[in-house]
């Protein structure tokens, strides 16, 4: 386990870093987990929820034009979304009683309501937002190796108030949703995929 940093770019750095340090050292790894907590898009993923990425997406990673936000993509370069192995998702899903849909990255913790239903409306299937996930699949991927991300949800997405932000109940979320985890990436081997 590494502790990536907050941010997409010290996310990816640290990452990328990490794999090529096993790489040259003979012990490459077959997987790549990205965990921490994060805000959840409201009613679906609540404050205590556990979500797993079926997508992990750069969602303001592009340009804003006068007719609204391009994503690289449309812009003719980049990527902005990661899948994790379809087996593997549904077999952690199942296994830490988790929901699934896309996990947003910002660079910017969304801080108001008019934010949260912008990004709501481009990314419908979206369950939480964090600032770390496309960071780490983007290293994963220029490694080959498969990425996960999963989110414990301390706060709705939305107007900032620290108050009810629960990030140690989040915390314990994500710590008692790993403990189920471990006996599934145990067994999983990305070469049988």
């Amino acid at each position: 386990m590494i502790d990536a940093g907050v941010g997409p770019a010290l996310a990816a750095a640290s990452t990328a870093s990490a794999l090529t340090a096993a790489a040259l050292q003979g012990t490459p790894y077959d997987l790549v987990v990205s965990a921490g907590i994060g805000g959840g898009f409201q009613p679906e993923a609540p404050v205590g929820a556990l979500v797993v990425a079926d997508e992990i997406v750069a969602a303001d990673l592009g340009a804003e034009t006068p007719d609204g936000f391009l994503p690289v993509t449309e812009l003719g370069f980049g990527t902005v979304r990661h899948h994790p192995p379809e087996d593997l998702l549904r077999r952690v899903a199942d296994a830490a009683g988790a929901r699934t849909g896309a996990v947003l990255t910002v660079s910017t913790v969304t801080g108001t309501a008019a934010r949260a239903t912008a990004l709501r409306e481009r990314h419908p299937t979206a369950l939480a937002e964090a600032m770390e996930g496309f960071g780490v699949a983007e290293a994963a991927g220029a490694h080959g190796v498969p990425v996960l991300e999963i989110r414990a949800i301390s706060n709705p997405v939305g107007p900032r108030d620290r108050a009810a932000w629960r990030i140690g109940d989040a915390l314990a979320a994500l710590t008692e949703g790993f403990g189920k985890l471990v006996p599934v990436l145990e067994s999983w081997n990305r070469h049988d995929q």
